[in-house]
This record gives C-alpha cells, sequence and structure tokens, in this order.
C-alpha cells in the first residue's frame, strides 16, 4: 500500500501509520526500503510480562559484540540461527542462568533464550520513532477509524451483499466512493466540487 501511495502521490517522503494487526517486520523493512517511514507498533506475543517475570525488552541489545545484556547483567550470546517463515533469527542465550537469583523473575525454563530477527534494528528504530510521537496513534484512529464506523453504519452493521472476492471488492470501492463523495460535498460544496470535477 505505502508502494502505490507513494506512487499515486509522487511525494519524496511518505509517513505509513498502521495499527498493531497490521504488523509485519518482512513489510516494515519493505517500507524502508522504498523511503517509506513506517510506525506500527508491535504486538506483545510473549506472555513473559502477563505471568510477571522479564519481557524481551529488559533485555538490552549491545551491537558491538552481538550479545544482549539480561536484567541479571549477564551477557547472552548468539547461541544459534535459524530460518522461520522466511526469516533469519538468531537465538541468544546463557549457560548460567541455573546459578542466577533472578531466575524465577525470567524463565521457568532451564535457560532464558531471547530471540533476535536478522533486520531487528529496523523494529527498534520505529519503536523508537513510535516512542517520540506519542499523539500518532491517536491521530491515525481520529483520521482512520471513523471513516470505517461511517461506512459500517451505512451497510447497516452488517455483513457485505456480495459473494467472492473480487465482488467483495467491487462492493467496498463503491462504499468508498460514496463516503469520498460525501465528504468532498461536505468540505467543498456541490457547486465547488462540480467546477473541480470538470476542470
Amino acid at each position: 500500500m505505502s508502494r502505490q501511495a507513494k506512487d499515486a502521490t509522487g511525494a519524496e517522503e511518505l509517513t505509513a501509520l498502521a495499527d498493531r494487526g497490521y504488523f509485519s517486520g518482512a513489510e516494515v523493512l519493505a517500507c524502508e526500503e522504498l523511503g517509506v517511514t513506517p510506525i506500527c507498533p508491535k504486538p506483545i506475543t510473549s506472555g513473559a510480562r502477563a505471568e510477571g517475570r522479564f519481557g524481551k525488552p529488559d533485555f538490552i541489545y549491545q551491537p558491538d559484540s552481538d550479545t544482549y545484556l539480561c536484567p541479571a547483567g549477564e551477557a547472552l550470546a548468539k547461541r544459534s540461527t535459524s530460518i522461520e517463515h522466511g526469516l533469519v533469527l538468531n537465538r541468544y542465550w546463557s549457560r548460567n542462568c541455573g546459578r542466577c537469583k533472578l531466575k524465577q523473575d525470567c524463565t521457568p525454563g532451564t535457560e532464558r533464550h531471547v530471540t533476535r530477527w536478522e533486520h531487528e534494528q529496523v523494529i527498534e528504530a520505529m519503536q523508537d520513532r513510535l516512542d517520540n510521537m506519542p499523539e500518532a496513534m491517536r491521530i491515525r484512529r481520529r483520521t482512520v477509524e471513523h471513516v470505517f464506523g461511517t461506512i459500517k453504519d451505512w451497510m447497516g452493521r452488517s455483513h457485505f451483499q456480495a459473494r467472492r472476492l473480487q465482488n467483495v471488492g467491487t462492493e467496498m470501492s463503491l462504499h468508498v466512493l460514496a463516503y469520498n463523495l460525501k465528504r468532498a460535498i461536505a468540505l467543498l460544496g456541490p457547486s465547488e466540487l462540480i467546477a473541480a470535477m470538470r476542470a
């Protein structure tokens, strides 16, 4: 979508906001490569925090040594690399977890493993941007969510009438066209909109 938006607008710089349901490391990397600045919260997939244990953010990556520093001050070295779903993942752990005084706050297993994607620095940079833009997701919600709520109301809070992806796409496109026309009329007025369409 970012590529299409950039092509359609001709913009040199573009920032793409998305909610956490759209998070994908590969898509974030693709945006960066396009020159688009992505902002999308990363979903929290680990249950460690919910269970009162240290989460991955409590482990600090040290790029110079390619290690993680755990909350107890122990260095977790890179021990293995694997490919999962097309992503190269490195796993870090220490063999000293058994002697650690904080082990009960860290892992119920023998060792605490931390996984890092080979392009994790892109995700970390995006998280830094998000931390420095606390209003970003609020702006996205104000800009986008009410549109879908309005369209859903027009549809009677019901399902699409059409079946099959192509037909549903056409139905949604008609809803969006109607919304955009009504919005343009509200902003410009009918006569100015007609004049703009004739130009």
